[in-house]
């Protein structure tokens, strides 16, 4: 099987691993930068070029799809789609990720729980809106934030006002979230395959910090999940038309809420924490969707 691995970076762990699974599988595999890449649209007949060379001959593409450049990266998946590549992540289950606020739209008209969630797009309309959620701490998010950048806890209406005038001051689109206290700091990241929970971990926010992602300094450990977080994680990622993802929830009185869905999950926390080697598992579902398509076409 000819592999690309869509990455700006050869050097992450993410992307040495699932290079690594791949050649340990006997795979031809190549990293492309797809800031890097260029297209040609003509009669059916679409092609890529990578530094001025033509990419042809490949089965399936691995996108690792920053958030700075979803626009193009979602482009580029589309492009190689066009010519009949396989890719373990669709163009179009990219962008509804992206988006927090549609994400959470879709979700919740599925079924699926999330944390109550609104966005006031008129800032004279704000005072009057916001007591929608009633309580406080209360959560604003940048709507196309990553790392938990642009995660903000506000403890009481005048800081409440203040972050927001900055916001608006600063024409930033944001959402405003309820705080889920009895989650404790914590989130639970599940990790899906092909409609299969691979791997599970939860995270702990450090002392000080509310935000539990380790990119802010938070600590991980193994986890097993319950019946219900597990069915809850397969069927967001069935929704929004994910292979491979990570499915962020909180734990709470109410049961597990979607917090937020990762399309292009980095892999060194999960697997360093639940020693599962899941890039091999996504190389394993690249196999399958491959040999799927060819027995279809």
């Amino acid at each position: 099987m000819r592999i690309v691995i869509l990455s700006r970076n050869g050097g992450l762990y993410s992307t040495r691993s699932l290079y690594n699974a791949a050649r340990r599988r006997n795979h031809f595999v190549r990293v492309v930068d797809h800031m890097n890449c260029d297209f040609l649209i003509q009669n059916g007949r679409n092609s890529i070029y990578f530094h001025g060379q033509p990419l042809r001959g490949y089965d399936v593409i691995i996108p690792r799809i920053g958030h700075t450049v979803t626009s193009h990266g979602a482009s580029v998946i589309r492009q190689f789609e066009s010519m009949g590549v396989a890719s373990i992540l669709p163009s179009e289950s990219l962008f509804r990720t992206r988006d927090k606020l549609s994400c959470m739209q879709i979700l919740s008209k599925e079924g699926i729980p999330v944390p109550k969630t609104m966005m006031v797009n008129n800032s004279s309309q704000f005072n009057l809106l916001h007591n929608k959620i009633e309580d406080f701490p209360k959560i604003i998010k940048l709507k196309s934030g990553t790392h938990g950048l642009g995660v903000m806890k506000a403890d009481n209406e005048h800081m409440l006002l203040s972050m927001m005038e900055a916001f608006y001051g600063l024409k930033q689109k944001v959402i405003l979230q309820e705080f889920i206290e009895e989650s404790s700091g914590q989130d639970v990241r599940i990790f899906v395959v092909n409609g299969e929970v691979v791997a599970s971990m939860v995270r702990s926010a450090r002392e000080g910090e509310f935000r539990s992602n380790l990119h802010r300094g938070g600590n991980a450990q193994k986890t097993d999940i319950s019946e219900e977080e597990r069915k809850v994680a397969v069927k967001a990622c069935k929704i929004l038309g994910l292979h491979v993802a990570g499915v962020d929830i909180l734990r709470s009185n109410t049961g597990p809420l979607v917090l937020e869905i990762n399309a292009s999950p980095g892999l060194e926390g999960i697997e360093n924490t639940t020693k599962v080697d899941i890039a091999k598992k996504i190389i394993q579902f690249a196999e399958r969707l491959v040999k799927d398509r060819r027995k279809d076409g």
